[in-house]
């Protein structure tokens, strides 16, 4: 049904991947925005025409709401305001049966794999559980032509202006990025591990070589420019921060050079480790592979785990990470860390006992599992964060001669569509 104002009225179906629901208009699918399954909406369409074989929508009105539903903590969470976050309008645990719907549905249609799934909860320093805010440590804003910060609206570039982020920490928050003036730059970027009290901002300038103005921050934080991709320019103070992790063999310090890849939530570093070496249980004196080893988290675990008759090479393509990673482990003689693509270093990478995979989101793809399947390690760790390369990636595992042994899902990002698994595989016979 249409209303006279032009908007669909919509029963809707059940989750898909990417932050929407289903429904069916007249027999096309329509991703609809800002609902819930079994909903009936009103929903205005944002994307698509009469030849189009989708829509998108976003539910402007509910008619019908599902007792999960609740009232947006943020203010900026809706139609057309901030797509940071994707199911502000579901309570936490319902936010986690969604993405177990979508993790299980992915496996099952790219993988042909059928599993239970659950999306575990994930504590962290404080992150409260209850609402599912303030959980992350490191927060990209962009920047509007006024020199205001805040975020891209969804599939738009256009920024939300925003005076706050209730899902940065109070760290985070306290750097005050929101209620600052940006002129000269396209994005800030702050920084505040959940431990130390190292505060970070990363600033990139809206035009290459120029170095934009800055505001007063609070005092001892540490100022960079990103001055090309991967490459980040000191202004005041460091541009690093120390990141602890609570490690099997203990505790241990690693340095993120400004931009660089570390998971954002403040609980997400020991939960992944445990859940690797759950999955893979090295033992000592065993070879093992870290690809896409970013800072060398998951290496120097399973170093302390292989021991110092083990092997543990690390592989990483970002040359900020591996000079960040080289420094993290430079104690660990074991440890051998090469810059170069997976799928270039992988053919001389030799004897494998255990893998560990963590790449971005677009997946490892054919070439990297068939090579890593090719030592025949006998455990690997798949650390995902997109379930559908996740699934594409198990079924050419599964064309490879291994399968699914175990799944864990995380909750690291609550109130986005966002999840974050770690598979474990074994050879099939």
């Amino acid at each position: 049904m249409t209303t006279s104002e032009g908007l669909l009225e919509l029963v809707v179906g059940p989750v898909a991947h990417g932050g929407h629901c289903v429904a069916r208009h007249e027999g096309r699918v329509v991703f609809v925005r800002h609902a819930l399954p079994g909903e009936r909406v009103l929903a205005e369409v944002t994307e698509g025409g009469s030849r189009d074989r989708f829509w998108r929508a976003d539910a402007v009105a509910v008619l019908t709401p599902s007792p999960d539903r609740v009232v947006p903590p943020c203010p900026f969470a809706g139609p057309g305001r901030c797509g940071g976050c994707d199911w502000q309008h579901a309570a936490p645990a319902a936010q986690r049966r969604l993405k177990a719907d979508v993790v299980a549905e992915q496996l099952r249609r790219l993988a042909g794999i059928d599993v239970d799934v659950e999306v575990e909860a994930v504590p962290g320093p404080g992150v409260d559980a209850g609402t599912g805010l303030g959980w992350r440590t490191r927060v990209q804003l962009a920047v509007d032509d006024g020199g205001r910060a805040g975020f891209r609206r969804h599939r738009s570039h256009d920024v939300q202006v925003v005076d706050d982020c209730l899902i940065a920490t109070d760290g985070v928050r306290a750097l005050g990025l929101t209620h600052r003036r940006w002129p000269g730059a396209v994005a800030v970027e702050g920084v505040v591990p959940a431990t130390g009290d190292d505060r970070l901002v990363v600033l990139t300038p809206s035009r290459p070589g120029r170095r934009p103005r800055l505001p007063d921050l609070p005092e001892g934080t540490s100022v960079a420019v990103a001055t090309a991709p991967g490459t980040t320019e000191r202004v005041r103070g460091r541009t690093w921060v120390t990141e602890q992790v609570g490690l099997p063999t203990g505790p241990r310090s690693f340095r993120v050079t400004g931009s660089g890849f570390w998971q954002v939530h403040p609980g997400a570093a020991a939960v992944l480790v445990e859940a690797v070496h759950e999955a893979l249980r090295p033992r000592p004196g065993e070879h093992a592979l870290d690809l896409y080893a970013g800072a060398g988290l998951f290496a120097a675990a399973l170093a302390g785990a292989v021991g110092p008759d083990g092997a543990v090479l690390a592989v990483e393509g970002d040359a900020r990470a591996v000079a960040d990673a080289r420094r993290n482990l430079h104690d660990l003689p074991q440890v051998v860390v090469r810059q170069g693509r997976v799928d270039a270093r992988l053919g001389g990478a030799g004897r494998a006992d255990v893998v560990v995979l963590d790449p971005p989101r677009t997946g490892a793809r054919r070439q990297v599992v068939e090579a890593v399947a090719a030592l025949r390690p006998r455990a690997v760790a798949y650390v995902a964060c997109d379930p559908a390369a996740l699934a594409r990636d198990l079924a050419y595992f599964g064309s490879a001669g291994y399968r699914l042994a175990g799944l864990r899902a995380l909750d690291l990002f609550p109130h986005t569509h966002h999840v974050e698994c770690v598979a474990h595989l074994v050879p099939a016979t």
